[in-house]
């Protein structure tokens, strides 16, 4: 009869909530690891796949843009040759301006883990919205 009192006493209402509340937090924690798991491996994917295309692009305008500027240095005439060198440079430093600004403001605009940190900012709100009613 003691034995049996022992395990459905009053302690073990106690342990099995504090049982339930540490697996519903493990839940919690392991499923929000698994999202950001997830969208990590996505943007990896994402950004492989940018690197490769942007690599590709890069390599192939430079490679147009040199022979462009060959055949535009080839035909203008001998006394205006270096000035069309001068334009010509002055142009491609302002396009790398312009460009290198653009890529960090788009850098900035990251949306590594964004679902993840909304699901804790939830969680978040609901523990607090818990401990307030309290």
């Amino acid at each position: 009869m003691a034995h049996s009192r022992q395990r459905y006493g009053p302690g073990k209402g106690v342990f099995n909530i504090g049982q339930r509340i540490i697996t519903i937090l493990v839940s919690m924690l392991e499923t929000r690891i698994r999202l950001a798991v997830i969208e990590l491996q996505a943007e990896k994917f994402n950004l492989i796949q940018l690197l490769l295309i942007s690599g590709l692009t890069v390599l192939f305008t430079a490679f147009s843009m040199m022979s462009l500027i060959v055949l535009i240095i080839w035909a203008i005439d001998p006394q205006y040759r270096l000035m069309a060198i001068c334009i010509i440079t002055g142009i491609f430093f302002l396009l790398a301006i312009i460009f290198g600004l653009w890529s960090l403001r788009k850098s900035h605009r990251s949306t590594l883990l964004r679902h993840t940190l909304q699901e804790l900012e939830i969680d978040r709100q609901l523990l607090e919205a818990s401990h307030d009613d309290k």
